[in-house]
C-alpha cells in the first residue's frame, strides 16, 4: 500500500487531496524556491515542485523514515500576466498593486506537480486561464484588508470573496487555480499503479 506524503503546508492543497479521499500525511522541508533565469516561465512551477519533493525525500532519508512504498506529492503554483510572474505579495501595498494589474485582464495560473515514488518521478504542469472583471480600488482594498492574501500567488484566492465577485471566466481546471490540479493528479497516480 502506498504511503502518500504531501510536501506542502498549503491548507488549500490539503483540502483538495482530502476531497479526493486520498490518505496522506504532510511533511514539509524548506527548499530553495529560486530558479535559473534561463528557465521558461511555464517550467518554473514544475522546477520548484521537483525541488520541494527532493528536499522531503532527503529529509526522510536522513531521519531514517523513508520507506519503499512512499510517494511524495509536491506542487508549486504561479500566476502569470503578460509573461511576468506575479508572486506572493510582501505587504499590503504589493497585494493591492498585484490585483490592480490583474483587474480586467486574463492571466494564467500554472501549477507544477512532482510525484516522486520508488520507480522514479512524474512531473507535469496544468495551465488555467482566469479573467477578472474590472475591479474597483475600493473592492481591492476591501479584499486585501479583510482577507490579507499575503501567502497567495497573485495576491488572491479564487475561492474567497474576490473570486466570487471578480472572476469573469475560467478556461481550465478550477482546482488548479486553488493550487492543485487534483483530478489530473489522481489520474497520474492511478496510471503509475500507486492507487
Amino acid at each position: 500500500m502506498t504511503n502518500f506524503i504531501l510536501a506542502s503546508q498549503s491548507p488549500r492543497r490539503k483540502s483538495l487531496l482530502e476531497w479526493a479521499e486520498i490518505k496522506f500525511e504532510i511533511v514539509v522541508s524548506s527548499s530553495d524556491e529560486s530558479y535559473p533565469n534561463s528557465l521558461a516561465i511555464q517550467d518554473v512551477p514544475a522546477y520548484i515542485a521537483k525541488n520541494k519533493a527532493i528536499a522531503v525525500v532527503e529529509m526522510l532519508k536522513d531521519a531514517g523514515t523513508f520507506q519503499k512504498e512512499t510517494c511524495i506529492i509536491a506542487a508549486d503554483t504561479v500566476v502569470v500576466l503578460d509573461q511576468e510572474i506575479i508572486g506572493k505579495p510582501v505587504d499590503r501595498e504589493a497585494a493591492i498593486v498585484s490585483i490592480k494589474k490583474l483587474s480586467g485582464k486574463t492571466h494564467q495560473v500554472i501549477t507544477g506537480v512532482c510525484i516522486m515514488h520508488d520507480n522514479g518521478m512524474e512531473i507535469f504542469s496544468e495551465v488555467t486561464d482566469v479573467r477578472f472583471h474590472p475591479i474597483s480600488e475600493d473592492q481591492i482594498t476591501y479584499y486585501v484588508d479583510t482577507y490579507k492574501p499575503y501567502d497567495k500567488a497573485g495576491a488572491y484566492a479564487i475561492q474567497e470573496w474576490i473570486g466570487v465577485i471578480g472572476i469573469e471566466s475560467i478556461d481550465g481546471d478550477f482546482y488548479n487555480v486553488m493550487g492543485l490540479p487534483v483530478s489530473k493528479l489522481v489520474q497520474k497516480i492511478k496510471q503509475l499503479g500507486l492507487l
